[in-house]
C-alpha cells in the first residue's frame, strides 16, 4: 500500500473501511494513504532493559556466514516475505509479524487496503499462488522449490484490527502450498505490534510505539522455529551496532530515491566479527518506525530482542531502514509491498529496495565486494555517443540499429535472426582528479524484450566490456560490434525480466581502464549468442548510469 496524502500524526481508528466509489480523487487518496499508515506502525521490542550499544560508523564487511533469514512486522513483514520468495536461494526461511501473503496487493493501493489489511475484497490467494508459480518458471523470482521445507513464522494477534487475522491466516496457507514448515501463532490477545517482553505497551493495543509486552518471548519461538533452537539470550548486549551508509547499496546510487534512509544500521556479535560461523538475520521495521522518521531513532533496534539472542546464537543481525518521501508517495516510511514510486517490480528481481537489500546482503557473506566507503559520482551515459549495434552470431553483416528512440538498447537476438550489442559512452572526465577509484557499476533498466536470453543457452552471461576512449570514432559505428575491448568482461548484469538492474562491480582491470580525461565506453553483450528470439531493450526512457566511488 501507499502512505496517505494527508498523513495523520495519531493512529487512524483501528477498522478500516474503503471510500465510497463516489469520492473524489484527491479525497480518495488521502483515506487509502491514511488507512496505510495505521497498517505499518510496528516495531520489535527487547526483554532486558539494558541498553544496546551506541552506533558507530563503519561499512559492510564479509563475514562467515552460513545461512539468511528474514523477519520483518507489518511493512516489514510483507518485505520480509517478497525477500524469501524473490531471493529464496539466499534465504532459508522467514518469520512475519501482522502481514499477509506474496503479492497481495498486486501493485495496487487500493487492493492493499481492502484484501490485505481489512477482509472486505478477497485476497485470491489461489492467484497469488499460481503468480509465484509463473514468475518462477519465468526467472522473475528464484526456483520455488527452494520454499520447501523452508521454517515459516507467522504471528497474528486476535486485537489486531490493522492487518485482520484472515489476511495472516492467508499468509501461512500461501506458504503451506509450497510446502514450508509453517508455525502460525494467532491465539495472543496482541494489537498491531511487534510482540517483545520489552515492549513498553501492554499486549491489546495500537499505538506508538507499536511494540507489546503479551507475557511472551516471542524471539525465542521465532528463532527456534527458524533455527532449530537458541540458546538462552545475553544479559546485555555486548557486539558493535555499526550505521552504515544504505546509498551504497541502493540502484542509483541514492537510497533517498527509493524511500529508503541515508543509513542503516547491523548488529554484529564478537563471535562473528572474530571469525565464527554466523547466521544472518535481516530484520525489517514497519510504518513510522525508520530511525529517519520524526525522531524515532535506533528504538527498533534496540528493542526488537534481536542483538540479545545474536550475542548468544553466533547471529549477525542488519536493519535496514526505510524512509519517508518528501511527496505524498510514502510519507510514512513504509517499506514498498504495493508498488508505490512507480516500481512495478517491487516484490520480485529487480525491486529498487529488494536489490538495495541484496547488496547488503551479499556484501555481509563476501558476494560481492563491500562498498569502500569515501565519496562517488553517478555518471549518465552520453545520449547523443549511445546506440546499438546487429551482426551475425559471427560479427559478419554488422549495423548500426535503427529502433533506439522507440524501444532503447538492445542486447540479445532479435526476431531478424541478428544479434544485438549495446554501446554506451561516459564521460569519465568528471571523476575528481587525484582520488582513487575503488568501486565502479552500472545501473540499467529494462523497457521491454522476449524470452529470457540468459536461459538461452542455459547460463548464459551479460557481460560489460569496458574500453578506454572509444571502440572506434565515438559515434556508434557498425565496427562497434566486434573492435576489441581495454577490459573485456570486466562486470555481468544478472537476469531481469522487468525493473532496473545493478551490475556486479568493474574488475580491477575494468577500473583501470576508465579514462579519467576524457570518455570511456561500454558494450554490452551477451557472453553466447542465443540459440533463438530472446532479448530486451534497456533505457528507453533514462540514460543508463555508472557509479563510481572514490576515496
Amino acid at each position: 500500500m501507499r502512505p496517505s496524502r494527508t498523513p495523520r500524526t495519531a493512529p487512524p481508528a483501528p477498522r478500516h473501511t474503503s471510500p465510497p466509489p463516489t469520492t473524489r480523487p484527491r479525497r480518495l487518496a488521502a483515506l487509502l494513504l491514511s488507512a496505510v499508515t495505521a497498517l505499518f506502525l510496528a516495531a520489535p521490542a527487547s526483554p532486558a532493559a539494558a541498553a544496546a550499544p551506541a552506533p558507530v560508523p563503519g561499512s559492510l564487511t564479509p563475514y562467515d556466514v552460513s545461512s539468511v533469514y528474514t523477519a520483518g512486522i507489518s511493512s516489514g513483514g510483507y518485505m520480509a516475505t517478497q525477500l524469501h520468495v524473490a531471493y529464496s536461494g539466499t534465504f532459508s526461511g522467514s518469520a512475519a509479524f501482522a502481514s499477509g501473503p506474496y503479492h497481495c496487493a498486486q501493485n495496487s493501493l487500493a487492493t492493499a487496503l481492502n484484501a490485505c489489511m481489512d477482509t472486505v475484497q478477497d485476497l485470491q490467494l489461489s492467484r497469488l499462488e499460481q503468480t509465484t508459480r509463473d514468475r518462477s518458471a519465468q526467472g522473475m523470482v528464484d526456483p520455488i522449490s527452494n520454499l520447501s521445507g523452508d521454517p515459516v513464522y507467522v504471528f497474528s494477534g486476535t486485537n489486531d484490527t490493522t492487518v485482520k487475522q484472515p489476511v495472516a491466516t492467508a499468509l501461512a496457507d500461501y506458504y503451506g502450498r509450497f510446502g514450508a514448515r509453517v508455525r502460525y501463532e494467532r491465539t495472543t490477545a496482541a494489537g498491531h505490534a511487534w510482540i517483545s517482553p520489552l515492549g513498553p505497551n501492554s499486549c491489546g493495543v495500537t499505538q506508538t510505539p507499536f511494540v507489546n509486552d503479551c507475557g511472551v518471548d516471542a524471539e525465542r519461538e521465532l528463532l527456534g522455529h527458524l533455527l532449530g533452537s537458541v540458546a538462552a539470550p545475553a544479559a546485555t548486549p555486548s557486539g558493535t551496532l555499526i550505521r552504515f551508509d544504505q546509498n551504497a547499496y541502493a540502484p542509483g546510487g541514492s537510497a533517498a530515491a527509493l524511500s529508503m534512509g541515508g543509513e542503516g544500521f547491523a548488529y554484529v556479535p564478537r563471535s562473528c566479527a572474530d571469525g565464527a560461523v554466523c547466521t544472518l538475520m535481516v530484520a525489517l521495521h514497519g510504518c513510522k518506525q525508520g530511525s529517519s522518521y520524526q525522531g524515532f531513532g535506533t528504538r527498533f533496534v534496540e528493542n526488537a530482542y534481536l542483538n540479545e539472542y545474536a550475542d548468544t546464537n553466533a547471529m549477525i543481525v542488519l536493519y535496514p531502514q526505510a524512509a519517508a518521501t518528501g511527496t505524498l508517495e510514502n510519507p510514512n516510511g513504509c517499506w514498498n509491498w504495493w508498488g508505490y514510486l512507480g516500481d512495478a517490480a517491487y516484490d520480485r528481481h529487480g525491486g529498487k529496495q529488494i536489490e538495495a537489500v541484496m547488496g547488503m546482503v551479499r556484501a555481509l557473506r563476501g558476494t560481492t565486494p563491500p562498498p569502500t566507503g569515501g565519496s562517488s559520482v553517478t555518471l549518465p551515459s552520453v545520449d547523443a555517443r549511445d546506440g546499438y549495434v546487429k551482426a551475425a552470431a559471427d560479427g559478419s553483416g554488422a549495423a548500426v540499429g535503427t529502433l533506439e528512440d522507440s524501444y532503447g538498447f538492445a542486447v540479445g537476438r532479435g526476431s531478424d535472426g541478428k544479434v544485438n550489442r549495446t554501446l554506451l559512452s561516459f564521460d569519465t572526465s568528471r571523476i575528481p582528479a587525484g582520488k582513487e577509484i575503488t568501486r565502479a557499476y552500472l545501473s540499467v533498466t529494462r523497457s521491454s524484450g522476449s524470452g529470457d536470453p540468459w536461459a538461452s543457452p542455459a547460463g548464459n552471461r551479460l557481460l560489460v566490456d569496458v574500453r578506454t576512449g572509444c571502440f572506434g570514432g565515438c559515434a556508434v559505428e557498425a565496427g562497434d560490434w566486434s573492435a576489441p575491448a581495454t577490459a573485456a568482461g570486466a562486470a555481468q548484469i544478472g537476469a531481469f525480466s522487468s525493473g532496473g538492474a545493478v551490475s556486479t562491480d568493474l574488475s580491477p582491470a575494468g577500473l583501470a581502464a576508465l579514462d579519467r580525461s576524457g570518455t570511456t565506453q561500454m558494450r554490452l553483450g551477451f557472453a553466447s549468442p542465443p540459440t533463438g528470439t530472446a532479448y530486451l531493450f534497456v533505457n528507453q526512457a533514462a540514460p543508463v548510469t555508472l557509479t563510481v566511488e572514490y576515496r
